[in-house]
């Protein structure tokens, strides 16, 4: 994952301090205050050969990755999904290899987001549903990824485009262009926009991204993405911070909470993925699993 990347020279220079919680989100966490509190951690891909004799056993063949994978996570960033949409039978046979109680994320078309840019999208649209919602319960958030180049002059189609999606299906939204983030009335505008339609605001954690760590939840849930500098002393410290911030909104009645671990070179991601779980046992009181690596 490049989104954000600095050079390593770059960043002592950066300023990682997590931002006070937008006021928004301490007004949605009190109205929709809950005693559920699941929290699940994941990462970006299943695929990693470079995980075998690390988490996965020695000689696991490629079809076996996934069954691995999830016996140490509990839900997956499905990327696939932005590339090509899975057949039935291909979503079934993922769905064969996880528990109950496993999530795929699947990212939304990129005909829908980056072709189409959100316009005359309805036909697409529809198929993208029909193919992700044969996840049935192990289907999680739906992560709607919008492109770097995507401006808040569009701001009325993506308004329209969030009221005509099902109201009943769990969406989150990434808005990456700077303007959306640059003028605090187009942003507050905007993100009052997800929470009247009950759309969820990502949250990305990039060292070279920083307007991105915005801390405006729109809904009772939160989906945070992020991303390490290849287990770098920053990483662990920026952690430390996020779990500090989950406490609180564990204490706030957060529904739940999905963290999704990016690296850059995502051999790493295992061992920062196990860190955080062991600080959210230690500092939030919860019981995640950890990872056991074979090493």
């Amino acid at each position: 994952m490049d989104f954000g990347l600095v050079s390593p020279e770059e960043l002592d220079a950066v300023n990682f301090k997590l931002p006070p919680d937008h006021p928004g989100t301490t007004a949605v966490l009190k109205k929709h205050a809950s005693k559920q509190n699941v929290i699940r951690m994941g990462c970006a891909k299943w695929g990693r050969k470079d995980w075998v004799g690390k988490i996965y056993p020695p000689k696991t063949k490629e079809a076996d990755f996934l069954v691995h994978y999830a016996k140490h996570f509990k839900c997956i960033e499905l990327n696939a999904t932005f590339y090509k949409l899975p057949t039935i039978a291909q979503i079934k046979t993922w769905k064969s290899k996880v528990g109950n109680d496993f999530k795929f994320a699947p990212k939304f078309s990129q005909v829908i987001s980056h072709i189409k840019r959100l316009k005359d999208p309805q036909e697409v649209t529809n198929s993208f549903f029909e193919s992700v919602t044969a996840f049935e319960d192990n289907l999680g958030p739906i992560f709607l990824q919008l492109p770097p180049n995507f401006p808040p002059k569009n701001f009325e189609v993506l308004e329209a485009y969030l009221k005509s999606l099902p109201s009943d299906l769990d969406v989150f939204v990434e808005l990456r262009h700077p303007l959306w983030f640059e003028d605090k009335e187009t942003f507050d505008r905007m993100t009052d926009v997800f929470e009247k339609y009950k759309k969820g605001s990502i949250i990305t954690d990039a060292s070279g991204r920083r307007d991105c760590v915005h801390m405006r939840l729109t809904t009772s849930e939160a989906f945070l993405r992020f991303v390490g500098n290849g287990l770098h002393p920053t990483d662990y410290t920026r952690v430390d911070d996020w779990v500090t911030r989950i406490k609180s909104w564990l204490d706030q009645g957060i529904n739940s909470i999905y963290f999704f671990m990016h690296q850059h070179e995502e051999i790493h991601s295992p061992e920062l993925s196990k860190y955080v779980i062991q600080q959210l046992n230690k500092k939030c009181g919860t019981s995640i699993p950890e990872l056991v690596f074979l090493e």
